[in-house]
C-alpha cells in the first residue's frame, strides 16, 4: 500500500519542483508541470522548449489539466488526513527519522534520497534535537531581550509623551502669563493716558470758566446800561439831568476786549496725547521687557540642574530631577538654545559669589550621555572657578590671576576669527582668550555646582562687538 502511495506521489509530482502539482498544465508533448514552474523556466527563452523532452512548444498558453489538478487535490486532502500521526511522513508513510537542516523540517529516509532533498545537510533526529533545542533557547532568550527592550522603549515613549504634554502645558501657562502682563501693562497705560487727557480737559475748561465769569458780569452791566440809555429818551429835561450819570456809568462799564479774546494754549495739546502713541507706549514697554542675547535649552539640561521658567537662570540641585533620557541631554551642564558657526556673538553671565562654575562654548557633537573632560579635545572651550581659583580648561591647566573676583563674566565668540574671549565688563579686563578653529556649530555652555548662588544671564548692549579689543589685555569701553 505504501509502495502504491509512493508510486502515486511520483506520478503526481512536478518534475521541476518535485512537489505535488500546483495548477498543473500539460504541453503537446504530454508532459505536465506546475504552471508557475513552467513560466519561470520559460522566462528568458526566445524559443519555448519542454523542460523534459526539449521539444519546441507553441507560444499559445499551455492547456490546464483539470483532471490532474483534481487528482492532486484529492491526494493532498488524503495526505492531510494521514498527518494525524506526527512521526509519520505524510508523503511516504515512513517514520520520520532524519532532520533536514536546509529545509528545517523532519523527513523520512525516502525523502532523504529523493530529488527534493538531494545533497541537503541531514542527520538523525536524536542527534539534531539537542542542538535544535539549544538554538531555540538562544532564539527565545534573544526574543525575550528584544521584548524587554521594546517594553522599555514603549515605557520610555510613554514617559516622553507625558514630558511633552507637561512641556506644552507649562509653555502655555508661561505664554498666557507673559501676555497677561503685557495686556495689563497696555490696559494700565491706556487708563493713565486717558486720565491725563481728561485731566487736561478739566484744567482747560476750568480756565475757560474762570475767564467767562467776569465777562458774564460785564455783559449784565452793559445790558443794564443800554436799557437805562434807552429809558432816558423821554423828555429833554430828564435826559439832560441824567446825562452825566449815565455817561459816567457807560465809561466805567467799558469792557476790556483783551479779556474776551482766546489766549494761546487754551486748547488741549492733542499731539502730546496721541502723537506717535504706539511708539511712545512701545518705548515705555521696554522698561518691563527683559531680553538676553542667549537663552538656555531645557532639552539639554542635566538632571542636577534646574532652570527658571524664563530659561535665563540655572541652579544646582542635590536632588536629581526626573527628566527623560533624550539624546540631546547632557550629563553635566546645559547648552544655549542657539548654536553659532559664523559671526560675532556675546552674552553676560552673573556669577555673583558662586564658588563653583564653568562657562564657555561646546561643539554640537560633544558627548551628551556621559561625563566628558573639560578641554578643547573633548569639544569644550571653557574657564572654571573652583576652590577660589580661576582656571583655563586646557592641558596643562592655566591659572588666571585676578586682583578682584568679577561678579559678571562676559563671553565673546568670534567664529570667523576663531576667538573665544572671557572678560570682566565692569573692569574692561580680559581674563583669557582661546584661539582655535571651530569646524562645527558651537553652543554657549553653563555649569554650576552651587545650590545657593545661581548663574543668571543678563541683558547686554548690542554694541559690545564694536568695543572688543583682542590685541591687548584691556578693553577700551564695554
Amino acid at each position: 500500500m505504501e509502495a502504491s502511495l509512493s508510486l502515486l506521489e511520483e506520478h503526481l509530482s512536478c518534475p521541476m519542483c518535485c512537489d505535488i502539482f500546483s495548477n498543473p498544465v500539460v504541453l503537446k508533448c504530454s508532459h505536465s508541470f506546475c504552471e508557475e514552474c513552467l513560466q519561470k523556466y520559460w522566462k528568458d527563452m526566445d524559443n519555448l522548449l519542454c523542460p523534459v523532452c526539449r521539444k519546441e512548444c507553441s507560444i499559445e498558453q499551455p492547456s490546464r489539466s483539470l483532471a490532474l489538478k483534481s487528482l492532486c487535490e484529492s491526494f493532498q486532502r488524503g495526505s492531510e488526513k494521514e498527518k494525524g500521526s506526527q512521526d509519520i511522513c505524510y508523503l511516504h508513510r515512513e517514520k520520520l527519522k532524519l532532520f533536514c537542516f536546509d529545509d528545517k523540517q523532519p523527513i523520512c529516509v525516502v525523502c532523504h534520497i529523493s530529488k527534493k532533498h538531494k545533497g541537503h545537510d541531514c542527520c538523525p533526529i536524536e542527534e539534531a534535537l539537542p542542538d535544535l533545542k539549544s538554538e531555540m533557547q538562544r532564539v527565545s532568550s534573544t526574543l525575550k531581550k528584544e521584548l524587554e527592550n521594546m517594553n522599555t522603549a514603549r515605557m520610555c515613549q510613554s514617559t516622553w509623551e507625558e514630558h511633552i504634554q507637561g512641556q506644552a502645558q507649562c509653555g502655555e501657562e508661561q505664554i498666557r502669563g507673559e501676555f497677561k502682563k503685557l495686556h495689563q501693562f497696555l490696559k494700565d497705560e491706556e487708563t493713565a493716558r486717558i486720565a491725563a487727557l481728561r485731566m487736561e480737559e478739566q484744567q482747560k475748561c476750568q480756565v475757560m470758566r474762570e475767564r467767562a465769569e467776569p465777562l458774564t458780569k460785564q455783559i449784565s452791566t452793559l445790558i443794564e446800561t443800554i436799557q437805562m440809555i434807552k429809558d432816558m429818551d423821554v423828555d429833554t429835561i430828564t435826559f439832560l439831568q441824567n446825562y452825566k450819570a449815565i455817561l459816567n456809568r457807560a465809561e466805567s462799564t467799558a469792557t476790556d476786549t483783551a479779556d474776551a479774546e482766546t489766549v494761546s494754549g487754551a486748547f488741549i495739546d492733542i499731539a502730546k496725547h496721541v502723537g506717535s502713541l504706539k511708539f511712545k507706549v512701545w518705548k515705555k514697554m521696554l522698561g518691563i521687557v527683559y531680553c538676553t542675547s542667549v537663552t538656555m535649552d531645557p532639552n539639554t539640561v542635566s538632571a542636577r540642574l534646574i532652570l527658571t521658567h524664563d530659561l535665563t537662570t540655572v541652579t544646582y540641585s542635590e536632588e536629581r530631577q526626573n527628566l527623560p533620557e533624550n539624546p540631546e541631554r547632557l550629563k553635566m551642564g546645559v547648552l544655549g538654545s542657539e548654536g553659532y558657526s559664523k559671526g560675532r556673538h556675546f552674552w553676560d553671565v552673573e556669577v555673583g559669589e558662586s564658588d563653583n562654575w564653568t562657562l564657555g562654548v561646546a561643539k554640537e557633537s560633544i558627548v551628551r550621555n556621559k561625563p566628558f573632560k573639560m578641554e578643547p579635545q573633548s569639544g569644550l572651550w571653557s574657564i572654571r572657578y573652583i576652590s577660589g581659583k580661576y582656571r583655563v580648561c586646557v592641558k596643562p591647566r592655566i591659572q588666571i590671576k585676578l586682583d578682584e573676583s568679577p561678579r559678571v563674566i562676559r563671553v565673546h565668540l568670534d567664529c570667523d576669527q576663531g576667538e573665544l574671549t572671557f572678560c570682566d565688563p565692569t573692569k574692561s579686563t580680559i581674563l583669557y582668550t582661546f584661539n582655535d578653529t571651530f569646524t562645527e556649530k558651537v553652543f554657549p555652555y553653563f555649569y554650576s555646582t552651587n545650590q545657593f548662588v545661581p548663574l543668571r544671564l543678563l541683558s547686554v548692549s548690542p554694541n559690545f562687538g564694536q568695543n572688543i579689543n583682542t590685541s591687548g589685555d584691556r578693553l577700551p569701553g564695554l
